[in-house]
């Protein structure tokens, strides 16, 4: 973790597209966070969009925006897309590996060309955009299976970073602990603090589901825990 830590220190602010790799729940986005806050991009917008969390025909509309009169049931006015959105900063797209097939291509001219053409437009429009990509699929096998763009894999995996699982940064538990007790417990009129023995049980634990999984267990223990000790015996059995 380390290591991943200062490699991301080095591209900061680097003008190459930068791919995530890790399994579910790892913190990603948090990571992208971090590092838009930490970049000389700071001030300028941070734009998500989350691949798998849209049917396949919307997007491309989400993507590059569109014009009035695009498709049915659009916009009267038309829409600019989250590229347009970002212009000037940074593109964050979650479960890169569930984007359409055919909508690759578009992506991928629009990384070469900086330039972004509407749904419906038949004008390009520049864009300054660094674009951070992020999976937990194994982007080059599909590739290779024919079912993720191979020029495209090769674009995005100019600066590869694989993002650690939890268990494999037990040293990172205790400090991510008390950052969700602080986040989650911030209404409550007493801080609540943790045993050495609750905290030594939660180290222990493997965490298949990662940050996620954890920073969800903080917070129901926040919410069950009635005293001002998080104490062992308020550790789910599990």
């Amino acid at each position: 973790w380390a290591r991943v830590c200062e490699l991301l220190t080095r591209l900061v602010n680097a003008r190459l597209p930068l791919l995530l790799q890790g399994e579910t729940g790892v913190g990603k986005e948090e990571v992208v966070k971090a590092l838009h806050q930490a970049s000389h991009r700071a001030h300028q917008p941070l734009v998500a969009i989350n691949c798998a969390a849209l049917p396949d025909e919307l997007v491309e509309a989400e993507l590059f925006g569109y014009r009035r009169g695009a498709f049915t049931g659009a916009d009267p006015a038309g829409r600019e897309g989250r590229l347009l959105e970002a212009n000037g900063g940074r593109l964050f797209l979650d479960e890169i590996g569930d984007m359409p097939f055919d909508l690759q291509v578009k992506l991928l001219r629009v990384m070469e060309e900086q330039k972004v053409q509407p749904v419906g437009g038949n004008q390009s429009i520049q864009t300054d955009v660094r674009l951070v990509a992020a999976t937990n699929k194994d982007l080059e096998a599909m590739a290779l299976a024919g079912h993720f763009r191979e020029d495209l894999f090769h674009r995005l995996n100019v600066l590869p970073v694989v993002v650690p699982p939890l268990r494999d940064r037990p040293q990172d538990i205790e400090r991510l602990v008390h950052h969700f007790l602080k986040k989650f417990c911030e209404s409550k009129p007493v801080k609540l603090a943790i045993s050495e023995k609750s905290l030594a049980a939660m180290i222990a634990h493997d965490w298949p589901g990662n940050v996620r999984e954890l920073s969800n267990f903080v917070q129901r223990v926040c919410v069950l825990t009635s005293g001002p000790v998080i104490r062992f015996i308020d550790i789910p059995s599990q």
